[in-house]
């Protein structure tokens, strides 16, 4: 070219647009700190994409729904009856007890103010603050004998969560994920549906991928409208103009991609670029309950101011399971569980938040067929002690922590219904017999999913980890059917 003529803008765009285009895709990478790693930084061996898995066996299970309690539900209050200790009520507790907040603390036994009754043909006893669990009993396994034997809220968060009493590890949902890849191709693989009172107790750190790649990652939606923003172009780029752009895009990413072969990180970003794409139309759909029938709505409490927030997203979890996502977990605010005084109206109140929507959650994925592919888990991290704390007052009685003992359920995907497995001692203090830790259960989790826990590893820093992390666990096949 004469380099006296003029060069318009529409020749330099049509001459360079790849190049401008890779360099536009570099600064979103820089700014991730992404960029390709330079040859003298030692690469990973590994290569990671969400597309579907064939496991190394047949597992009954092809997804995950985690309704997370934080902050500790008091198993004697609503799985765990314990008629000694309503019979000792008020007596002092003779065996040693670690008390989180000793300032508070007291032995004097606390039995359940709620009544027990047995329920289904499995006769499980259940609270009567829970009614509608107590109509899914036979289609549960519900597991008595839970420990962590840590106090801590977050501590036991992170066992029950990663497999490690520390944080920066990677979440269940991102395990399942790796594990499995994504049978959705317009739909994130692991989703967190989040409540409107705020994050949980240490936050994004609940559905962190840790040290995995980016892809595995929960994606949050939102707990209001719009759930998932800037789902839609401006009214400007929107039709044929945008999926010309995102072909272009998609183009460009490719051809970056294979001048860098073995970089996990920049796949996992040109990945999330392609299924936000994706998501413009199908999260649309998937998060719309207009179409549900007001059977399906009033099932699931959406007809009860005190159910209808944490019922949709009950609901909303069942229909992400049903257009192929393969982990949703559920978290509430905060540790709304935490019932360090006041028992006996903020117990009831999780209850009334919870229970029918928990419930209804299970009864539609039966109805569906859904139920025999897909685990339901409900359950916090700690119980409570079966001492009072703020002892006095009937109104400021509380429970303090309790990690040594507490009770978690779970349903489908291979799990036995209407079985009660292990138990805690005669107060409800520690599990004493079949006990089961976070790594039993990750196990158990795995094995149903087809994989052997000892196995499925994932290579950091020039070592295999794994979600037991190599601690003993066994698979508890007596909970299976």
């Amino acid at each position: 070219m004469n380099p006296n003529s003029l060069y318009t803008r529409r020749q330099f765009l049509e001459q360079n647009a790849l190049g401008v285009g890779s360099i536009a895709l570099a600064c979103m990478l820089r700014n991730d700190g992404l960029l390709a790693t330079p040859p003298a930084v030692p690469r990973m061996a590994q290569s990671f994409d969400l597309k579907p898995k064939i496991p190394g066996t047949r597992g009954r299970a092809r997804a995950m729904i985690s309704l997370f309690m934080h902050g500790g539900p008091s198993h004697v209050d609503l799985f765990d009856p314990k008629p000694e200790l309503s019979r000792r009520s008020g007596g002092d507790y003779s065996g040693e007890i670690t008390f989180s907040f000793v300032d508070r603390a007291s032995k004097k036994l606390f039995g359940s103010p709620w009544q027990f009754r047995q329920h289904g043909a499995s006769g499980t006893a259940v609270s009567e603050l829970l009614p509608h669990f107590a109509g899914i009993v036979d289609d549960v396994c519900l597991i008595r004998s839970m420990h962590t034997d840590i106090n801590g809220h977050e501590p036991s968060i992170w066992s029950m969560n990663t497999g490690r009493a520390q944080p920066g590890r990677p979440a269940l949902g991102s395990w399942v994920t790796y594990a499995l890849g994504n049978p959705s191709r317009d739909l994130p693989a692991y989703v967190v549906l989040t409540d409107p009172g705020g994050h949980p107790v240490d936050g994004a750190r609940n559905w962190s991928n840790g040290w995995m790649p980016p892809l595995f990652q929960g994606t949050v939606v939102r707990s209001r409208e719009p759930r998932i923003l800037n789902l839609d172009a401006p009214p400007f780029l929107q039709g044929e103009l945008q999926r010309q752009n995102l072909q272009f895009l998609e183009k460009i990413n490719r051809e970056h991609l294979a001048r860098h072969p073995g970089e996990s990180d920049l796949e996992a970003r040109i990945a999330s670029y392609e299924l936000a794409a994706h998501m413009q139309l199908a999260a649309k759909e998937a998060l719309d309950l207009s179409g549900e029938s007001e059977a399906t709505q009033k099932l699931y409490g959406l007809d009860d101011p005190i159910t209808k927030e944490y019922g949709t997203r009950c609901l909303l979890a069942r229909r992400l399971i049903e257009r192929g996502v393969r982990f949703v977990q559920l978290f509430v605010n905060g540790q709304i569980w935490d019932n360090h005084e006041n028992i006996r109206k903020g117990l009831a109140d999780c209850c009334r938040k919870t229970d029918r929507p928990s419930a209804a959650l299970v009864m539609d994925l039966k109805a569906r067929g859904l139920l025999d592919t897909t685990i339901v888990h409900w359950g916090g991290e700690i119980g409570r002690l079966p001492v009072t704390e703020n002892h006095g007052a009937a109104e400021k009685a509380g429970r303090d922590h309790n990690g040594q003992g507490f009770s978690t359920w779970l349903a489908g995907g291979g799990i036995r219904g209407g079985t009660v497995y292990g138990a805690t001692d005669e107060f409800g203090h520690k599990a004493v017999e079949n006990r089961v830790s976070p790594n039993d259960y990750h196990a158990t989790l795995l094995h149903l999913f087809g994989f052997d826990h000892s196995e499925l590893a994932f290579h950091y820093n020039g070592q295999p980890q794994h979600l037991t992390d190599g601690k003993p666990s066994r698979v508890i096949h007596e909970i299976m059917g």
